[in-house]
């Protein structure tokens, strides 16, 4: 036991990354008051110092962002109310909603009332704000700080009023809206009793996955002829329970909430499960019985002789290793919604997950105990204890995939694969019809009609599979079969063609053919993905929409550059890890829509996959056709004028934080090579049109020509680069910087 558990730890430690957060908000709290007098009230300002280009939302944005909370906790604080500043409302592309947002420097003020009991001398008050930072193309995770600030708390001491700030109002949480692409409130955002009833919820809904559900015979396989009753029942819950609450949060320790669904699909573990799998099952074919040392037996009362409870502790080792994969997004979800609740909320939140998915595993344990009581209770038992032996041997090879296709070795073969399936589900079907000699049927046993019928089974079941390794499709079990390759004997040139981490080649292929890209962030080792591949993308109505598609696989769970490459450009630009995952991209790289993990109805897919792009950004090549631009007066903008110049036509908006880091630069631009045939142009796609670009002017200067556009960008800042016929000849998309512009800018003048 003690290998295996170094084993494990060896192998987790592997997987251990050091989290690569970017903190974009300097915290600090002060106050004017130096003495307080017990019962009184105190203002406390709460100031973040916010990086250039990023900005931070308010206490009142509607969620789709994560708004801004303040906690604060103390015996000695009786009530704390918030106030802020009235925040920027914009609508933010990136969330599709309004948002209330503060760049450079956000100031909070919470007016702080002490207990009347206030213990005299100093007072050290904790502040704890959740936040989030956001720049123009991307989004930090919220992060959490504390915030500390002391009072002297004397009796008597007189306090000056604490009359707010006229432009301050209190802060009151915006109920939350269901805006297009958002999903229904987080966890962390109910009370206790509802988290805890969710985590139950996915505790239940993880036994469905098909990482877990397979695991039921198994477990009954394993509890067959094991004594122990409710004890052993019960050992084997908590096993469940204490694992998966210490490995969740140890993982989470160790990796981030996003780490739980990485170790699913990480090699040494796979083939740690494998291992396990394949004692297990030698174990219950007869080769050997699962013995302990005899000083554990000791330590545990003489529990058992042949197994026991240690045996049991193991079994729900090997049962929380195996799950991973596929409850790795609950508890990760779960994890990262509990980060503002406490230190223990997190801990109960995790033991009631494991206590809703070991739940119905109790009443298996305790199945046994009952099966002996039944009449007739004799070889039969033998016989299933044989039979699972195969299941579990034939899962073994289900983690011995995962362990090839994450290191790509390409030994264990779909055929391969197959092929020992074949043998192992017809050597069941032919034990139980007696042809084969093993423990648990007797030489002269007559085959009674129900072994009849279940070994017949077991042999159409290993000859159905037949098919598979000559490329037929398997349905629901090619979620935990290596899929056809494309092009071998069996597969057709209808086929959806997949282009392989190559999304720079997919983007110029979408480019030249006017065609969406449909990227499948996925893994060799996923379960869900491969589901989604055989039985989703295969129905009719959804291939057909596919085929009209640039498809690319991105790998993020192999070892190889690519993948790690793959599962960083994810976690950077959808701040998760998660796989499946699916984004919708147009040939301009502007995501339209993305859809997270498997579904099973075929109309929820259908309406991703025919999700309208939202209206892009004027084209440049039509630019000098006429395209609806204005002038801040409201006249028409005739981009006519711009030909037999070189044209830099700059779309920006005075919420986006990139596009105004560019704006001096276009100045300087503009001063220093107007004269040279140079015309610059600022296109603002500010929803609001010209009101809110002229106030932004009144500050920030753009001596160049400034319109407005039309349209709803899905991202910003676009510079294009036009010849002086009007013809693009470079673009930009993000910010961009000021040497590769002037770089583009000079050959472009050279060429012309």
């Amino acid at each position: 036991m003690r290998q295996i558990t170094l084993l494990f730890l060896a192998a987790l430690s592997l997987t251990a990354q050091t989290p690569d957060k970017f903190n974009h908000a300097k915290w600090t709290a002060s106050t004017e008051a130096a003495s307080v007098a017990p019962g009184s009230t105190v203002l406390i300002k709460l100031t973040a110092e916010v990086d250039p280009e990023w900005h931070i939302y308010s206490l009142t944005t509607p969620p789709g962002p994560i708004p801004t909370t303040i906690k604060l906790e103390s015996p000695a604080v009786a009530k704390v109310t918030y106030f802020q500043r009235p925040p920027v409302k914009k609508f933010d592309p990136n969330f599709n909603a309004d948002t209330e947002t503060y760049e450079g420097t956000a100031t909070f003020l919470a007016q702080v009332q002490l207990k009347p009991d206030a213990p005299a001398g100093p007072l050290q008050l904790t502040f704890v704000p959740r936040y989030q930072t956001c720049s123009g193309t991307s989004c930090i995770p919220p992060r959490t700080r504390e915030v500390p600030v002391t009072l002297n708390v004397a009796a008597g001491v007189t306090v000056a009023s604490t009359t707010l700030p006229a432009d301050y109002q209190e802060a009151k949480p915006a109920a939350p809206t269901k805006a297009a692409g958002n999903t229904a409130a987080a966890p962390d955002q109910q009370d206790l009793p509802g988290f805890l009833l969710l985590a139950f919820g996915f505790g239940l809904a993880a036994i469905f996955t098909p990482c877990v559900f397979p695991m039921i015979p198994i477990t009954m396989s394993f509890f067959v002829g094991q004594k122990g009753g409710v004890g052993q029942a019960v050992t084997f819950c908590l096993g469940i329970i204490v694992l998966f609450t210490g490995l969740g949060l140890l993982t989470t320790v160790l990796l981030g909430p996003a780490g739980v669904a990485v170790l699913g699909s990480n090699p040494w573990v796979n083939g740690f499960i494998a291992g396990i799998f394949f004692v297990f099952g030698l174990s219950l074919l007869g080769a050997f019985e699962i013995t302990i040392p005899s000083f554990l037996l000791t330590k545990l009362n003489d529990a058992s002789g042949k197994g026991g409870f240690a045996g049991t502790l193991l079994m729900g080792l090997t049962f929380a290793l195996a799950s991973f994969a596929c409850v790795g997004p609950f508890m990760g979800t779960l994890l990262a919604a509990s980060v503002t609740g406490g230190k223990l909320r997190p801990v109960l939140g995790m033991v009631v997950f494991a206590t809703g998915l070991s739940l119905p595993f109790f009443f298996l344990a305790l199945f046994p105990k009952y099966l002996k009581q039944m009449p007739r209770s004799g070889e039969w038992l033998s016989r299933v204890k044989m039979v699972m032996g195969f299941f579990v041997l034939a899962a073994m090879f289900k983690y011995l995939y995962s362990l090839d296709a994450v290191l790509q070795t390409g030994f264990l073969t779909r055929e391969r694969f197959l092929a020992a399936w074949v043998v192992i589900f017809a050597t069941a079907g032919f034990y139980l019809l007696g042809l084969i000699r093993l423990p648990g049927i007797s030489r002269d046993e007559e085959v009674g009609v129900s072994r009849l019928l279940i070994g017949l089974l077991f042999v159409t079941f290993g000859l159905s599979l037949l098919p598979g390794m000559f490329g037929g499709r398997l349905g629901e079990i090619e979620a935990y079969i290596p899929p056809p390759v494309a092009g071998t004997s069996g597969t057709s040139s209808s086929e959806l063609t997949w282009i392989e981490n190559d999304l720079n080649g997919a983007f110029a292929k979408a480019k030249a053919e006017g065609k969406l890209i449909l990227v499948n962030f996925t893994g060799y080792a996923c379960t869900n993905c491969h589901w989604m591949k055989a039985n989703m993308f295969t129905r009719p109505e959804i291939k057909g929409i596919m085929q009209n598609m640039i498809l690319v696989d991105l790998y993020t769970d192999g070892t190889d550059p690519a993948s790690i490459a793959n599962q960083k450009l994810e976690e950077s630009q959808f701040q998760t890890v998660a796989i499946p995952f699916y984004v919708l991209y147009d040939g301009d790289k502007n995501v339209i829509a993305t859809f997270p993990s498997l579904t099973r109805k075929p109309e929820e897919f259908i309406a991703f996959l025919n999700t309208k792009k939202a209206a892009p950004v004027a084209a440049a090549a039509s630019a000098l056709e006429g395209a609806p631009f204005k002038t801040l007066a409201g006249a028409p903008l005739d981009p006519a004028s711009w030909k037999g110049k070189i044209t830099v036509l700059n779309y920006w908006a005075t919420w986006c934080i990139p596009c105004r880091k560019e704006i001096p630069e276009f100045n300087k631009l503009h001063r220093e090579m107007a004269a040279k045939g140079v015309n610059v142009v600022g296109i603002s796609m500010d929803e609001d049109g010209a009101e809110p670009v002229n106030l932004y002017l009144k500050t920030n200067p753009m001596e160049y020509t400034v319109g407005l556009g039309t349209g709803a960008p899905a991202q910003l800042p676009v510079t294009v680069i036009l010849d002086k016929s009007g013809a693009q000849i470079q673009r930009f998309e993000g910010f961009a910087k000021p040497e590769d512009i002037r770089a583009a800018v000079e050959k472009a003048l050279q060429s012309n």
